[in-house]
């Protein structure tokens, strides 16, 4: 549980800090002339992100506060716009160091360290899947990402261009120095949230980024959202621990297995698509209070590898921000757009996105080494 603040405070420092400006300045100038991009870029933005927070909520909030002007400026498509920033930055909570595998690890006493790292490839394979779709759909109607022209193009010089590698390079080195001494053995989980947190803040220190007002915000942010979580997990084990005492655990496992005779493979499509139905209605934290606890029992029940079920649930989870009338990203994303990009349009450019997110969730489902070889590979070599 000490990892959540931790983390949580490094996103929301170097959020807060805006050293993330630095990065999609240099996504901005080595992609932005190709049809799409800016688009692209702001898909690799998110990606490093959300490698270095975990939230879905910091990704929004840097996209809409930078990428968002930039986009509209440069004439791309509102729907594309809005798509791409939400989907973008739902992928915080799949890509280590997801909170949301944190509380699911809580949830099926699963070790951390290995839904993490079951995450990596099935996050990277959604993000690549992304910029595919962006990429060939801008290809096909060019009017909706517009690249650089020619003159802008031609301002940019080389020398700007690895400067601006160069500035990119200290949130990267945070990420590659936390997980890399992790995965080296040297520090366990919590020291490794720990030095991702100190090196958060001396990044800002650094940049000369680190006042009074930035540490505040950063302080009251991640004291409001790890107090969340904590409820948020304190009320699914105590849910859970009630449901199984009054046999409802036992009950949902005899009705899927016994009355109506499904194969595991049947009632795990099912679990599924039970996940993406309530995910219309329910936001992902009732889901993971309500139905969670009920739910891992039964995947263990069917010998499935909870692990590897962590990372479905986070991708279903992903597909529950992002889906009318209850997603949280929508609204989020209402709030923080411009007047001129309607509700509708945030409702329709979601669309393409939770496909690819689906589509993702089936190859995982297929092929479960996809989820499974990374932490197969460091079995036994990690402290937490």
């Amino acid at each position: 549980l000490l990892t959540l603040p931790m983390f949580i405070f490094m996103g929301y420092m170097l959020s807060e800090s805006r050293i993330a400006d630095d990065l999609y300045r240099m996504f901005h100038v080595w992609f932005g002339p190709v049809p799409g991009g800016l688009a692209i870029g702001t898909i690799g933005l998110m990606v490093i992100i959300s490698a270095m927070n975990g939230l879905s909520v910091a990704g929004m909030a840097i996209g809409a506060t930078i990428a968002l002007p930039e986009l509209i400026r440069r004439g791309y498509d509102k729907q594309m716009i809005t798509g791409v920033i939400q989907g973008g930055s739902s992928l915080g909570i799949l890509i280590p160091p997801s909170v949301v595998l944190v509380l699911y690890g809580m949830i099926a006493r699963q070790p951390v360290s290995q839904l993490w790292l079951a995450g990596v490839f099935p996050g990277l394979l959604m993000a690549g899947l992304f910029i595919v779709y962006i990429a060939v759909r801008c290809r096909i109607q060019p009017e909706l990402g517009p690249p650089l022209s020619a003159e802008e193009r031609a301002q940019i010089t080389w020398a700007e261009r690895f400067r601006l590698l160069r500035a990119g390079i200290l949130p990267l080195a945070i990420f590659f120095l936390m997980n890399g001494l992790f995965l080296m053995g040297i520090t366990s989980l919590v020291e490794s949230s720990a030095v991702g947190a100190v090196a958060a803040l001396g990044a800002a220190l650094i940049k000369g980024r680190l006042t009074h007002e930035v540490f505040e915000n950063t302080v009251r942010k991640t004291l409001g959202i790890s107090c969340m979580f904590m409820w948020i997990i304190l009320a699914a084990l105590c849910f859970g621990a009630v449901f199984d005492g009054l046999g409802a655990v036992k009950a949902i496992e005899g009705f899927f297995l016994d009355r109506l005779g499904l194969s595991r493979w049947e009632v795990l499509i099912l679990m599924q698509l039970s996940f993406l139905l309530m995910g219309t209605f329910l936001d992902d934290t009732a889901m993971l209070v309500i139905v969670a606890p009920l739910y891992v029992p039964l995947v263990k029940a069917l010998e499935f590898d909870l692990v590897w079920y962590g990372v479905l649930y986070t991708i279903t989870c992903q597909i529950a921000y992002m889906t009318p009338p209850f997603g949280y990203n929508l609204f989020l994303m209402r709030a923080m757009a411009p007047p001129e990009i309607k509700l509708r349009d945030i409702y329709l450019s979601v669309i393409p996105f939770v496909l690819v997110m689906i589509v993702t969730l089936m190859i995982v489902m297929m092929y479960p080494d996809l989820a499974l070889w990374l932490p197969s590979q460091f079995q036994g070599k990690l402290q937490g």
